[in-house]
């Protein structure tokens, strides 16, 4: 790009940035130097592929979506919190929203995350440990009690029994009378990410896209500003993928909803702006940074061109982060705290749009109240302290940062090659990216790129090429064992009684016509998200709603692999 370019760009930049709101704050360095607000190019000078790099707000949004950066509006501060049941966890929410938390990030416990009630066997001393326990409607209402849904964005990290969980939620605004259309935050939604990582399907995919598809619909024409889906790399990273396989599949399966929401007729310019992303900070500081910036630019990249989309916010990647929890380690856990803080660091310098800062003892237990306030406190300290909310993209124009990023950027365009390869040549349903997703799933070919990544970092560690300190070196310590946080088993007694009482409580026969009339849905064209609703409202449990659905569409088993 010649300097008439960039300087054209800039004076575009400029004006976008006189435009828009700032924030009250002193810009300046701690002994008191004035930052502009961006930086680029010299006066005059040519520089070759700089519209690759670009300017904050404008397209490939290399630098971020917004031109003022962090100076019109920092992270959100959204600490993902679970545990016990839903009193307890209340507790912890109203904690962290009055240390400064910004956001509400929900953690559920595993019955939860598999569609199973407290009281279902195979709940038996699982309920409330690895998060907070959800089994009607009833428990939505405690989690937020005296937190006004209509006022706080919420996110749900929770993919095969999302939506009836989100009729839930929507439920218990209801009963506080909030209006839904104004409700904001995400659900996760991402059923790709299970089979590909995590493992927590009910069902196989697709019954879970046709539930994806109608939730998709219900709330473009009811809450425009929820986002009904956040596509989920941290789950792919933390299996053991590399930084480009966590933003290549990551982006794929985005696509792959994308192709779905376009095969229902939707809008992409609509429903694109109510996709998310949520992205691991793992310790290798550099080359997160330049994942982030990669990402964006794939995304808009590929709206504009593959799928369409011509309005600036249907291009835009919006995402979340959480600090690696696979980075953590048991040993020496106290040195966790730095490995957050240089994870957090890389995802705000990558610009990311909120930010969950794990707790030094999350390798351990579920953290305590004074571990999650330094993970609170860690943000803030980067917020408020380091001068890095002063200048969008500070690392812009590093010739290591944007090398890394294209380096990254050209593996993940690789692994797109592919996965069209595996969707074949014929007809796609849906879509060649989601045909290819779908066909890589039962092969096993993604499981098995992530396994050998996994190995060959673990072989790293093991003959200390990769060094973790206080495991593979430094292992000396004086520190005394932690105190961590136990779960008592009076949780899941409390959980079955309270949920025996509501079962008595509520009009039993109206609970049957309401499943009954979610069956009905599923197996016609029905939107089902209007019947779910209604079952939750009756009071129909989760396990009562999955189950009801699992009899319809059966169970999901992956092939066995060798």
């Amino acid at each position: 790009m010649d300097a008439e370019q960039i300087a054209a760009g800039r004076a575009r930049w400029q004006a976008r940035y006189d435009a828009a709101k700032k924030r009250d704050a002193d810009f300046t360095t701690l002994s008191g130097t004035a930052v502009d607000p961006v930086y680029g190019p010299p006066d005059g000078a040519d520089h070759p592929g700089f519209e690759r790099i670009g300017w904050p707000g404008e397209y490939p949004y290399t630098r971020g979506l917004y031109p003022t950066g962090y100076r019109g509006r920092t992270w959100t501060i959204r600490q993902f919190a679970g545990f016990g049941n839903a009193r307890q966890t209340n507790e912890r929410y109203k904690m962290i929203l009055g240390a400064g938390g910004g956001g509400l990030s929900v953690a559920f416990d595993m019955p939860t995350l598999m569609g199973r009630d407290s009281d279902d066997p195979q709940s038996l001393g699982e309920v409330g440990h690895c998060g907070v326990a959800i089994d009607s409607a009833a428990d939505m209402d405690v989690l937020f009690d005296g937190i006004d849904l209509a006022a706080v964005t919420t996110s749900m990290t929770i993919s095969g029994p999302a939506v009836p969980v989100f009729c839930m939620y929507l439920v218990a605004a209801e009963r506080q009378g909030a209006d839904l259309a104004t409700l904001d935050g995400t659900l996760q939604t991402d059923i790709f990410k299970e089979y590909i990582a995590q493992k927590e399907w009910l069902f196989g995919p697709e019954p879970h896209l046709r539930l994806i598809g109608d939730l998709m619909e219900f709330c473009a024409q009811r809450i425009p500003r929820y986002k009904p889906l956040s596509v989920s790399g941290y789950h792919i990273r933390e299996a053991g993928s590399t930084a480009a396989q966590e933003l290549a599949y990551t982006l794929a399966d985005g696509f792959g909803y994308v192709e779905l929401g376009l095969s229902r007729g939707l809008d992409v310019n609509r429903f694109a702006p109510g996709l998310s992303f949520f992205f691991d900070a793992h310790v290798d500081f550099f080359e997160e940074i330049a994942k982030f910036r990669a990402a964006r630019r794939i995304w808009a990249r590929w709206l504009r061109d593959e799928y369409g989309a011509t309005d600036e916010r249907a291009l835009w990647l919006r995402f979340h982060t959480q600090t690696a929890g696979v980075s953590l380690t048991a040993q020496q856990p106290v040195n966790n705290v730095v490995r957050t803080a240089v994870e957090a660091l890389a995802a705000v310098l990558g610009g990311t749009n909120s930010l969950h800062t794990n707790a030094l003892d999350e390798t351990l237990a579920l953290p305590t109240d004074a571990s999650a306030e330094i993970a609170l406190r860690t943000q803030q300290v980067l917020m408020d302290e380091t001068g890095v909310a002063n200048v969008a993209d500070p690392l812009g124009g590093s010739w290591y940062v944007e090398a890394l990023t294209d380096r990254i950027e050209a593996e993940a365009e690789e692994i797109f090659a592919r996965i069209r390869q595996l969707g074949g040549d014929g007809p796609h349903p849906i879509g060649p990216i989601t045909s290819g997703i779908l066909r890589g799933i039962e092969d096993g070919w993604f499981t098995g790129q992530i396994a050998e990544a996994a190995f060959a970092y673990q072989q790293a560690v093991e003959d200390g090429r990769k060094k973790i300190v206080g495991v593979n070196c430094h292992t000396g310590t004086v520190a005394k064992e932690l105190e961590i946080l136990r779960i008592s088993h009076e949780v899941e007694v409390e959980q079955r009684r309270l949920l025996a009482a509501r079962k008595a409580d509520r009009d039993d026969p109206l609970v049957r016509r309401r499943l009954d009339d979610l069956v009905t849905a599923a197996r016609g064209g029905d939107n089902m998200v209007p019947a779910m609703l209604d079952a939750v409202r009756a009071e129909a449990t989760l396990g009562e709603i999955c189950d009801a659905l699992r009899a319809e569409w059966g169970v999901y088993r992956e092939p066995a692999r060798f």
